[in-house]
């Protein structure tokens, strides 16, 4: 259900600026939903497992970012991309 920010009382107005992290506008309108927890699968993992499982992947990771040197202002420029393939209508800041 959508909600008009100005037909909001300043304390609802409050919450939805506290759980968004950012001020709305009067001619805004928020939706708020609830979703039901996901069933969530144990893992199967030791602590001990869990640990080495996490130090292989960042060491994975690391060397995945040492074999591509990609200048910062290319990088900039492949994000913005790929933001635009979902969303033609974006326009970074700045």
């Amino acid at each position: 259900m959508l909600h008009r920010v100005k037909d909001l009382s300043p304390e609802q107005r409050a919450t939805i600026e506290a759980l968004l992290g950012h001020r709305v506008s009067e001619d805004e309108a928020v939706s708020v939903s609830s979703l039901r927890p996901s069933n969530i699968i144990p893992s199967k993992l030791t602590p001990a497992a869990l640990l080495r499982a996490f130090e292989e992947l960042n060491a994975f990771f690391a060397e995945g970012d040492e074999a591509v040197a990609v200048d910062p202002e290319d990088e900039e420029a492949l994000v913005n991309e790929a933001i635009r393939t979902s969303r033609p209508h974006f326009r970074p800041l700045g």
